[in-house]
């Protein structure tokens, strides 16, 4: 076997060399390690050629795995640029798309523009339609909402909004806009609910633009339309449980006599001229108020007696209707309407002034004064539920004077009475209800210079009404019968017919009223039937006691089938000597005191036992059953 340390042995090749062994014989001195030194420096060469071989391999794998990298790195970034590419190019379809929807929107919006108008001489207050006109209370603000289809043509960009008192219609030189808005199709004010000193609920909002350098209207006048929204009361207890009720006589009060004849309902004047100014008693100091920054005096005797009054209806449970009355005052003119003055001494009651500042401020004061005193329990007072403006408005010349004019023109003017009285009341007590009041000449197409239809007048009252901004008001209505003296309601008149044109409305008859009113355009906001009250009603025992039974039966029984009616206030509770004289004895009880027959049937005809107190009424009237004379109520 070879040395240690040997590198190669006997037939050992090295490379492509065969390598002969070594033959050892005899060395000289120091041949050994010259041999040694060179067998380790060829040794050392034969590594570094395989180490140089085993180098450069190595360098070639790596080269060629560092060009596999980027190969492969390349192909990634390619394969990463094509996608950015692909993302791109839908981003930017995305993008066309959305530049041509855009586009294709504006055009749109462009086309749907609503066009510009010149403004004319005429016509300009129908280009805006105010859509509401109401308070917000959380913000004590007044929020006004109109449209446009079409953009009027001004001097400017804006609309501007302008507060109107009550007895104003136009724009003056000496107004100023309260808000400015830029114009478009839609437009909303927000603004505070007081001008100055004064409630806004006494004003109405009118849109305008400049045009040569002058304001014109371009909407028509809108009030404020909830004035509920800022009541401090908002009931009045629980409704009535029978419609049964009567004109009371005062002195019958404490009697006992009205819970007896389960009275529901009371009925009570209140003309002005009691009401104002200072008594004669020492007594009775003034009762003072103050309205809007004023103050104003009312007769303290005269409003204790409506303390005690109302007072007691309200703990006996009875609900009260007050029929306010425009008498003569002469320490106070200003609330008769300018164009009645001339007929003062000719009539009972003249239309209230809602046509200048001094007596829009006085009726917005005696409404709230009145609403503020007769409203919650808490205050020992009483409660008023309901406020009826005026007496029978359609008889102009007897009960409402005001010189002749055009039915609009008349409807005008105590609409803005009505308005202001309206406001006043609701927005202290809520749960209010205000009726115009009209009386039996429904449609008698006479063209009489005395009075007016109270047909047209409905509808001319329910059109400005809306025009104006549309509330919650009701009708109180006074079918007597025809004749008045007459109490015979079921007998066949000329005048008494079962249509819309019958020209007289009568018990036989009422529900052509609330057939009436069912339609579409004469509904409140909510769709419901506006309230009816038969606030005056009598029927004369002068052609008997009995017939005068039957026939207050009769109006009560048909009173009771119409969902629409609310009570039925019978007049009255004692003949009043005035009205005998004219042969209407129309109360229950005589002027001594002593009953009449109506009497228990008037108390028994809404409980259990009406049919003991009132089939008798059967044979005067020729009927065997009720359901023969009680109409069937139309729901439209």
């Amino acid at each position: 076997m070879g040395l240690p340390g040997s590198a190669v042995s006997e037939g050992t090749r090295i490379g492509t060399k065969e390598v002969r062994p070594m033959r050892f014989g005899k060395r000289k001195k120091g041949e050994g390690k010259k041999r040694y030194a060179a067998a380790v420096a060829i040794g050392i060469c034969i590594l570094a050629v395989i180490g140089g071989i085993a180098y450069k391999a190595a360098a070639d794998r790596q080269t060629r795995e560092a060009w596999a990298n980027r190969i492969e790195r390349e192909k990634q970034q390619i394969a990463e640029a094509e996608r950015e590419a692909e993302a791109a190019k839908a981003r930017s379809e995305e993008v066309l798309e959305a530049a041509v929807d855009a586009g294709a929107n504006v055009f749109e919006m462009v086309e749907k523009r609503p066009d510009f108008v010149e403004l004319t001489e005429t016509g300009t207050e129908s280009i805006l339609t105010v859509e509401s006109c109401l308070v917000d209370n959380t913000t004590s603000n007044i929020v006004l909402k109109a449209v446009a289809e079409e953009i009027p043509v001004s001097d400017d960009s804006y609309y501007y909004l302008f507060a109107l008192r009550v007895h104003n219609d136009q724009i003056t030189e000496d107004m100023f806009p309260i808000e400015q808005k830029y114009k478009g199709s839609e437009v909303e004010f927000q603004f505070s609910r007081h001008v100055g000193n004064i409630s806004g609920l006494l004003y109405k909002y009118v849109v305008a633009v400049k045009k040569d350098d002058k304001f014109v209207a371009v909407s028509k006048p809108y009030y404020v339309t909830n004035p509920e929204e800022i009541s401090v009361y908002k009931s009045n207890g629980k409704n009535a449980e029978s419609k049964k009720g009567l004109l009371i006589d005062p002195d019958k009060l404490l009697s006992g006599e009205l819970e007896d004849l389960g009275i529901k309902h009371a009925a009570y004047n209140i003309p002005v001229s009691r009401i104002l100014g200072e008594s004669d008693n020492e007594e009775y100091p003034p009762v003072e108020y103050v309205y809007n920054g004023k103050g104003y005096t009312f007769n303290g005797e005269v409003i204790s007696e409506y303390d005690l009054i109302f007072k007691t209806l309200t703990e006996k449970e009875i609900e009260i209707t007050v029929i306010l009355l425009n008498d003569v005052v002469p320490a106070y003119p200003q609330l008769i309407h300018p164009q009645a003055r001339s007929g003062i001494g000719t009539a009972p009651y003249y239309a209230f002034n809602g046509a200048d500042e001094e007596g829009v401020e006085y009726l917005a004061a005696i409404g709230s004064f009145l609403a503020e005193r007769y409203s919650g329990r808490a205050n020992g007072r009483g409660i008023v539920a309901n406020w009826i403006i005026g007496n029978e408005i359609n008889a102009r010349k007897d009960w409402n004077y005001m010189e002749y004019t055009s039915i609009r023109a008349y409807v005008k003017e105590y609409i803005r009475a009505f308005r202001v009285l309206y406001n006043s009341i609701k927005s202290i007590n809520g749960a209010s209800r205000i009726f115009i009041s009209l009386d039996q000449r429904w449609d008698s197409n006479s063209n009489s210079l005395i009075h007016y239809d109270a047909k047209d007048i409905l509808e001319e009252f329910n059109k400005q009404i809306r025009e104006e901004g549309n509330i919650d008001w009701g009708l109180a209505i006074h079918p007597y019968n025809v004749p008045l003296t007459s109490p015979y309601i079921w007998k066949d008149s000329l005048y008494v017919k079962d249509s819309e044109d019958t020209p007289m409305v009568t018990m036989a008859n009422i529900d052509v009223v609330t057939d009436y009113l069912q339609q579409e355009e004469f509904l409140m906001e909510d769709g419901e039937v506006r309230p009816v009250t038969i606030s005056e009603l009598g029927y004369t025992s002068s052609d008997g006691e009995d017939v005068q039974a039957a026939a207050i039966v009769y109006a009560y029984k048909a009173a009771e089938a119409n969902p629409h009616i609310e009570s039925v206030l019978f007049s009255r509770q004692t003949d009043a000597a005035e009205e005998m004289e004219q042969g209407l004895d129309l109360g229950i009880n005589y002027m001594d005191g002593s009953r009449k027959y109506v009497y228990n049937v008037y108390k028994y005809m809404d409980t259990e036992e009406q049919e003991k107190y009132t089939d008798f009424a059967k044979k005067i009237i020729g009927i065997s059953d009720w359901k023969t004379v009680i109409k069937e109520i139309k729901e439209k």
